[in-house]
């Protein structure tokens, strides 16, 4: 399968770690270069050194649940990364709780999030359209926007990424004369950071009981979605746009 990412420069927003840290990795390895956009901190910091390792990498660093951050931020993607091709929409949070357990600062920090990414993948996309080289875009949805479970209640949540669902079909329609593809995967229960709101002495455990909700038998990795979402990016799915990939060890097919 055909790799092209020499010389392309890929702008991950949620790049500091899990999903979307290992598709710029990836994408680094394979001869292209990174701008992950993250909450500030050591973490950001640490990314970004790691990329550039091994080859051209830049950090942003923005709370985007801030909107005075994303504004700085897309001045700073307008005026140096406007030559971007490739763009990795990977920010979220997950908070499984109830519905009547939710309160306006749980809405809130999902709705502060989808904003962030409907501005930040504009800015992009400018710059895609001004360069005249077309591009490639992968959202990073979810099985629970696609099917309720009721072990994991997530009514927030999976709203927050069924609109990124519908993002990605509108946006393929909308670009695909600027040769812009637009895709999403939609991932189950994959071990990544945005676990780490469960306390550490049960974090190992709730992830083998949830690993029994896929047919696959264990629960997903980061190295798994990037591999679906590297294709996506890739010429070897040229004909493709506006598709969400289910990469969730078979739950959409049919649960254990």
């Amino acid at each position: 399968m055909a790799r092209d990412f020499e010389g392309k420069k890929i702008v991950v927003i949620g790049g500091a770690s899990g999903i979307g840290f290992k598709t710029a990795e990836d994408v680094v390895a394979e001869g292209g270069s990174a701008v992950i956009v993250g909450r500030p901190g050591r973490k950001l910091d640490d990314a970004a050194a790691h990329l550039s390792r091994s080859g051209s990498a830049w950090s942003i660093a923005a709370d985007l649940t801030d909107w005075d951050q994303v504004v700085e931020a897309q001045k700073h993607l307008a005026a140096n990364h406007s030559d971007a091709t490739l763009l990795v929409n990977s920010a979220g949070l997950v908070r499984l709780k109830p519905f009547l357990d939710h309160e306006v600062a749980d809405y809130d920090s999902y709705h502060d999030l989808n904003r962030a990414t409907f501005f930040l993948t504009q800015t992009i996309v400018r710059g895609m359209i001004a360069g005249g080289q077309g591009g490639a875009i992968v959202n990073v949805g979810a099985m629970w926007a696609h099917q309720a479970l009721a072990v994991t209640p997530s009514s927030a949540f999976s709203m927050a990424k069924a609109s990124l669902h519908a993002l990605t079909h509108n946006l393929a329609i909308e670009l695909a004369g600027e040769g812009i593809r637009v895709n999403a995967v939609a991932p189950a229960v994959t071990n990544t950071p945005h676990f780490d709101w469960i306390p550490a002495d049960e974090r190992d455990a709730t992830l083998r009981q949830m690993a029994g909700l896929h047919p696959l038998g264990r629960v997903g990795t980061a190295q798994d979605l990037a591999s679906a979402i590297t294709f996506l990016l890739s010429s070897a799915s040229s004909w493709t746009t506006g598709a969400i990939l289910n990469v969730d060890g078979g739950v959409m097919a049919g649960r254990n």
